[in-house]
């Protein structure tokens, strides 16, 4: 794949990344966190919590900020550190989960695929925001204290993240701020 002078990966003109969440699964998630090497790097490698939703199409592998969906791997940050819930916190708002969890893969489940809402502002007086993501986690991985004491990637699972921003109904806060 070609690279600008920035770094940023160029794609050919009518180039779409749209995998299903199978692909996403099983080819992408699976070999990151297998350690195994990804034929182009459409995915970029980025912690999510530590940025507002408007300022990560920036830092997308392909796309920019034209697309409709940005596509990252991120570490998951846990709230405490023998426990296994995840730290939401991002920027000034956090993302909060909505809907039921839904399996990736069949007959027995691969991974989870979680949806989370943006919330500007603080738990729980935040004010929802039109961006939405939806996190792809291994299904049977363990997340105990003790797991990770015994695991080389200890401290972090990774998942994948497919983020986009809804267009109609939601707060114009993302949209007001990244201008």
């Amino acid at each position: 794949m070609d690279h600008g002078f920035d770094g940023a990966l160029q794609l050919p003109p009518g180039f779409r990344f749209h995998p299903t969440d199978e692909e996403l699964v099983m080819y992408y998630l699976c070999r990151k966190c297998g350690g195994l090497p990804i034929a182009a790097p459409v995915i970029a490698e980025v912690d999510l919590y530590k940025f507002e939703p408007w300022r990560l199409p920036e830092k997308a592998a392909g796309g920019g900020a034209d697309a409709k969906e940005w596509y990252f791997f991120s570490p998951r940050d846990r709230k405490y550190p023998n426990g296994s819930r995840p730290n939401r916190a991002a920027g000034t708002g956090y993302w909060k989960a909505t809907g039921a969890d839904k399996p990736v893969g069949s007959p027995r489940p691969v991974a989870i695929k979680k949806a989370l809402v943006f919330y500007a502002g603080k738990p729980p007086k935040g004010v929802k925001t039109n961006w939405i993501m939806h996190e792809y986690r291994l299904a049977d991985v363990d997340r105990s204290a003790a797991a990770r004491k015994k695991s080389n990637n200890a401290l972090r699972v990774r998942c994948v993240v497919a983020m986009r921003k809804r267009r109609g109904k939601g707060a114009q806060v993302a949209a007001a701020r990244s201008s």
